[in-house]
């Protein structure tokens, strides 16, 4: 019962966090595009670590983006603790999540394999 609940806490603050990134987060610096890809919040409450990808061709925009993210990190906690009822608002810890990116090398590099 209690997992069940955990992945509960997660979804919905995977959901709230993407809301106010996509529509709150005024940082100039944040021109990519960023997917909250998961959640994990810790048994206590006390940490939410958010794994994020950043989508861009420019690699320094990306690293802006995500700085941008990390800086922000304190109002994304604040928004969600009117967003959501917890009996703590948990420290927000962004991640960056490359798991997107290995994965579309490792689709490349099979399609130069399937060429040869």
């Amino acid at each position: 019962m209690a997992n069940y609940r955990g992945g509960r806490i997660n979804e919905e603050v995977r959901k709230e966090v993407s809301d106010i990134i996509r529509n709150n987060i005024k940082d100039p610096r944040l021109t990519a595009m960023v997917s909250v890809t998961s959640v994990s919040v810790t048994k206590d409450l006390r940490y939410a670590k958010i794994f994020v990808s950043v989508f861009s061709n420019n690699e320094e925009e990306k690293n802006n983006s995500f700085l941008a993210l990390k800086n922000s990190a304190g109002f994304v906690r604040k928004e969600l603790g009117h967003r959501i009822n917890l009996r703590y608002t948990p420290e927000v810890l962004f991640e960056l999540d490359n798991s997107i990116d290995k994965g579309m090398h490792i689709d490349s590099l099979l399609q130069k394999i399937k060429e040869k």
